[in-house]
């Protein structure tokens, strides 16, 4: 089962299994592995296997729900002692991760891999139904709910709008409270939306990157608004409607365009109830309502 592995120009890795090919520096290390192919230490609520008792003991508080490990700022607990490492570079700033491209720095080593992807074009996550690519999974997730799917489990207790996630649903209730929860580090301006925040950073405080246009040398403060540019450029339109064929350059586009092909309305007139299947249709509606309540001394 264990086997002796050629030297690596290193000289690191000489012991591999011949189970998976994974190569190891020593002996112990190896037999330590095969504990997984034995199921020696394997989870009973999923199955899952791992090379030792201690990392068995760790995933299994992801099923007891056992957080023992509390940060000493905001009493946030954590199920590991890496998660609550991580957790506390939010509160001391600590970003040990730095893009060699652009400087720009990160808490995790996860995002900094996903940020080297705006460097190296590269999008390994395609959608199945419509072959377009991203380059991080919860984007294609995302997409998927969005653009190929009328789920809509979040609904706005102000207006009853529905939304696909619930981050959606928290940045569209700013609109109705004008709350302001993203503060610059560097001044006291505050925020609605990620958006505004990230070009004051580039316009005030030359913080961050631009992603210019080849073609016209626009400015962009992302990288997928400059991509959805281009495409106007190039007449590209790679969202297609699975009813109609008909093609868009952006998914908001194709998401206003379905609703013809839907009996789902989702904006109601506050004033007399009737339903409406696109915002631009119902405010209207609304002025003329209220002005015909207002006319009956309602």
């Amino acid at each position: 089962m264990l086997r002796r592995h050629a030297k690596t120009h290193t000289g690191d890795n000489v012991y591999s299994c011949n189970e998976c090919e994974k190569c190891y520096s020593s002996l112990s290390r190896l037999r330590q592995h095969m504990n997984i192919h034995r199921n020696k230490y394997k989870c009973t609520e999923c199955g899952k296997c791992f090379e030792s008792s201690r990392h068995l003991a760790k995933h299994m508080r992801s099923h007891s729900g056992e957080k023992p490990f509390e940060c000493t700022v905001c009493s946030k607990r954590f199920s590991t002692s890496g998660y609550l490492g991580v957790h506390s570079r939010i509160h001391s700033g600590e970003k040990p991760y730095k893009c060699h491209m652009c400087d720009k720095a990160f808490n995790v080593s996860g995002s900094l891999n996903d940020h080297m992807r705006v460097h190296t074009g590269d999008k390994p996550y395609k959608c199945s139904l419509c072959n377009k690519s991203f380059s991080q999974s919860r984007n294609l997730k995302t997409h998927k709910r969005q653009v190929h799917s009328n789920i809509r489990p979040y609904d706005c207790p102000y207006c009853g709008k529905l939304f696909t996630t619930n981050g959606n649903l928290k940045s569209h209730a700013r609109s109705h409270t004008g709350a302001k929860p993203l503060c610059c580090r560097h001044c006291s301006e505050r925020f609605t939306w990620q958006n505004q925040l990230r070009r004051h950073l580039l316009k005030s405080h030359n913080e961050g990157t631009w992603f210019t246009c080849h073609i016209c040398q626009n400015k962009f403060s992302r990288s997928d608004s400059l991509e959805i540019h281009i495409r106007q450029h190039e007449g590209m339109k790679p969202y297609v409607c699975f009813v109609c064929s008909k093609r868009f350059c952006r998914s908001s586009a194709l998401k206003i365009h379905q609703l013809v092909h839907s009996d789902y309305k989702q904006f109601c007139c506050g004033s007399c109830g009737k339903l409406f299947k696109r915002k631009d249709n119902v405010k209207p509606h609304f002025k003329s309502c209220f002005d015909k309540l207002r006319f009956n001394g309602v």
